[in-house]
């Protein structure tokens, strides 16, 4: 699986660096695409920035309160099936099926 940043997006012209506000998710949780995963603010905007892949919340590189500049790393997006548990709960399901039909018959 590929790794990806997660960057501070690019902030206007007039405004130097913003702070890390929160953090919607923590290192291990699954995420899926455009689910916002921490807020910038600056002294005019507060700036979602949303996961760019499906996957899991690899590390979180620069924790709240923390002021950061534009395209800096936040943290980093394990690219992947974020719903790895539900994959193999169906392929369980799949698996068991037959048995249960050879059980009936």
């Amino acid at each position: 699986m590929s790794s990806v940043d997660i960057l501070v997006p690019d902030l206007p012209e007039s405004v130097a660096d913003a702070t890390v506000a929160t953090w919607h998710k923590k290192p291990g949780d699954a995420v899926v695409r455009d689910e916002v995963l921490v807020e910038i603010e600056t002294d005019k905007v507060v700036l979602e920035v949303p996961a760019s892949a499906d996957g899991i919340l690899d590390a979180v590189l620069e924790e709240e309160g923390t002021t950061v500049t534009s395209r800096q790393i936040l943290g980093r997006l394990r690219e992947g099936n974020s719903a790895g548990k539900e994959t193999s709960a169906k392929s369980e399901e799949k698996a068991s099926t037959p048995a249960q039909r050879q059980q009936a018959s």
